[in-house]
């Protein structure tokens, strides 16, 4: 893996909100510093941002008031040199569908002004599986194969930024896996990627840093191993010898669910205090007649801990 870069972010984000003619307000003021090889995976649910805010880091829309610098160029004042080292996948499909595989792949190189390179085209129609239809039309192409080839668009003139906004919506398991592979590939030799994903296993699987985006607001952004660490809590399941209709007052401190018909007993505790509190939970329980058949320990999921932020913070 390569070493994060320690000097200036690639990408600064500063203050950026957007409000529209009939006064919706899709950003409010978002700060946001992305770190050169790096994947950040952008979390939110449907209408939170996340689209708006690739468009204005991309140049495709402008902001209501903000910055956004590119490797030190400014999206606005200096679009083409920012625009050049950034490579998006945008959630629609957008392909000419006459235009064979290859045809569509090179002309999105000289778009950018870059000179004919049939073997980079060709490692990356490899790459992405793409090599045995580098002929067909892109009409003939299955909806897992387009999304592909929007992806090899996107690489043809070896962006140093990639953008992926909801990359595997829609294709199967088998294909969502070799796209991972793929952006894991892409980040080893240097590139920057940042996704927006509905597939919490997504962020989970592949990103260093994890944020979280809702009505617009950007409502953390930290290390998915911190993030984990920090908001993750743990679950202890007892299963009981025999099932109990109630619990007895003196376990009303803890925090317990009893499930299961009463076989069950469910206790959360949080991973960052000085005490767990098993210790003392299973001597009330010794101590209220309660045995004890079997117990295990559950962590947090991404997905809880991304539930439990949006909720709180709405």
């Amino acid at each position: 893996m390569l070493q994060k870069s320690i000097t200036a972010p690639i990408i600064s984000v500063s203050g950026l909100s957007k409000t529209y003619e009939n006064g919706f307000q899709a950003l409010k003021s978002v700060d946001l510093e992305i770190r050169e090889s790096e994947i950040l995976a952008l979390l939110g649910p449907n209408g939170a941002g996340k689209t708006t805010m690739i468009s204005i880091i991309c140049g495709l829309a402008n902001p209501s008031t903000g910055t956004v610098t590119v490797a030190g160029h400014d999206i606005r004042r200096d679009f083409r040199a920012a625009r050049s080292l950034i490579g998006l996948v945008p959630q629609e499909l957008h392909t000419e569908s006459f235009e064979t595989v290859w045809a569509t792949v090179s002309f999105s190189r000289g778009l950018f002004g870059k000179p004919a390179n049939p073997k980079l085209i060709e490692q990356i129609l490899r790459d992405l599986t793409l090599w045995d239809k580098k002929d067909n039309k892109v009409i003939e192409l299955s909806g897992g194969m387009k999304r592909r080839l929007m992806i090899a668009k996107a690489l043809s003139h070896e962006p140093r930024i990639l953008f992926l906004d909801e990359p595997t919506a829609g294709v199967d398991v088998e294909l969502r896996k070799d796209m991972w592979q793929l952006i894991h590939k892409l980040r080893e030799t240097g590139v920057t990627v940042i996704l927006t994903t509905h597939y919490i296993e997504e962020a989970e699987e592949m990103a260093d840093r994890i944020g979280v985006i809702n009505k617009g607001e950007m409502l953390l952004i930290e290390e998915k191993s911190e993030l984990m660490r920090k908001l993750g809590r743990k679950q202890l399941t007892l299963e009981l010898r025999e099932p109990v209709e109630a619990l007895p007052e003196a376990l009303g401190r803890y925090d317990l669910e009893l499930t299961n018909e009463g076989q069950r007993l469910i206790y959360t505790y949080d991973t960052q205090a000085a005490r767990t509190g098993i210790t003392s939970l299973l001597a009330d329980l010794n101590r209220s007649g309660i045995a004890v058949r079997d117990l295990e320990t559950s962590s947090s999921s991404l997905e809880d801990i991304f539930v439990s932020i949006v909720r709180d913070r709405s």
